[in-house]
């Protein structure tokens, strides 16, 4: 079932359909019918997974010059993954949302090209899997400051969050590149 974004027009969560019994479960995880209609028909290339501990805060990354599209879910533990409009021209620019994926809920993340995306780790440990439409090209990323003070994002913090050096070191909003 794809339900869209309270805030955003183009986002949306998908839930798929579990079969479950005493056995354990089945669900199909990707079907490229089912975003046809969201991606505009574009392949998907590249998947990733991560793995990350408690209090690991990763983002916010988007490619400026090669924007990718990412299919975003949880197969281990729980995370708070947020998302950030960077279309200029787009009526919910500079807009943020946030939302709960974990194993538990199996609930996919649609994000079109253009918006920032990140995400901070709830569980002991959470392993996301990202299912993207462009390949990383590291020369057009761009990292957006996850405690930028204009965003005000209000994420579920329990402590300082764990950020790698170049996530440190993001823009502000004002001050970020933005797609047109």
């Amino acid at each position: 079932m794809l339900t869209p974004s309270s805030v955003f027009n183009d986002v949306y969560i998908i839930e798929p359909r579990v079969y479950e019994d005493e056995r354990g479960f089945f669900m199909e995880t990707f079907r490229q019918e089912w975003l046809d209609d969201l991606t505009g028909g574009a392949a998907f290339v590249q998947d990733n997974h991560s793995a990350s501990h408690q209090g690991v805060l990763r983002g916010l990354h988007y490619q400026l010059e090669q924007p990718q599209g990412k299919l975003v879910r949880v197969v281990a533990g729980r995370v708070f993954d947020v998302i950030v409009d960077m279309r200029r021209t787009s009526p919910t620019f500079g807009r943020w949302q946030g939302f709960e994926l974990s194993a538990d809920n199996r609930h996919q993340l649609w994000v079109p090209p253009g918006f920032a995306h990140g995400f901070y780790t709830l569980s002991e440990r959470a392993e996301c899997l990202y299912r993207c439409t462009g390949y990383f090209h590291a020369q057009s990323e761009r990292i957006l400051r996850w405690d930028d003070a204009d965003l005000a994002i209000r994420w579920p913090l329990q402590g300082e969050p764990k950020l790698s050096e170049k996530d440190a070191r993001g823009s502000s909003f004002k001050q970020a590149d933005y797609f047109v």
